[in-house]
């Protein structure tokens, strides 16, 4: 009897819970954001972009996996500028690719973007934004604080993300 009890409460507490989407990641407003821009749509111009976010992406993993706040992300952000030129440039040599490349951290525009059914208003965010040649590709972008990006970067080969939650797992369980 006390097990069903239980089960009840829980159920009437989550129960609006479980009709909203469960894959809604939505970025806070005190966020940093990551963007690389390739040159143009070209087959070649998107790999290299993917070259770029691969290498600079491992790289921030490692230099952002202890930071515990937003002031701590942004010092390490603003202290690595021409860690990260270094990364790309060795990147874009290695590779055989001649292009420019800028990096900027500050406030940067990124325009509207819809995100498995969440829209995220064009605007000024504070970020670390590599452009590469004249800018005029498809970018690719996450969050680095907090970090989501950095979380999904383990798969990044599905746009899928699974949740779980405790309590629809009892009510499937008992029901």
């Amino acid at each position: 009897m006390k097990k069903y009890l239980i089960l009840a409460s829980l159920i009437l507490v989550f129960i609006p819970n479980l009709n909203k989407e469960s894959d809604e990641i939505i970025i806070p407003d005190e966020a940093i954001r990551f963007r690389v821009v390739a040159e143009s749509n070209n087959e070649e111009d998107q790999k290299t972009k993917t070259l770029v976010k691969d290498a600079l992406e491992n790289d921030l993993t490692k230099l952002l996996e202890n930071s515990n706040s937003i002031e701590e992300t942004r010092e390490i952000l603003k202290g690595n500028k021409n860690h990260f030129e270094d990364l790309i440039e060795r990147t874009l040599l290695t590779n055989k690719i001649n292009t420019s490349y800028k990096v900027n951290y500050g406030l940067n525009y990124f325009p509207e973007k819809n995100y498995k059914g969440v829209i995220y208003e064009e605007g000024y965010y504070e970020s670390l934004v590599v452009t590469l040649g004249s800018g005029n590709g498809e970018n690719w972008w996450c969050v680095l604080f907090p970090p989501l990006c950095l979380m999904e970067g383990e798969n990044n080969n599905t746009d899928e993300v699974e949740y779980k939650s405790f309590v629809k797992e009892m009510i499937d369980k008992y029901l």
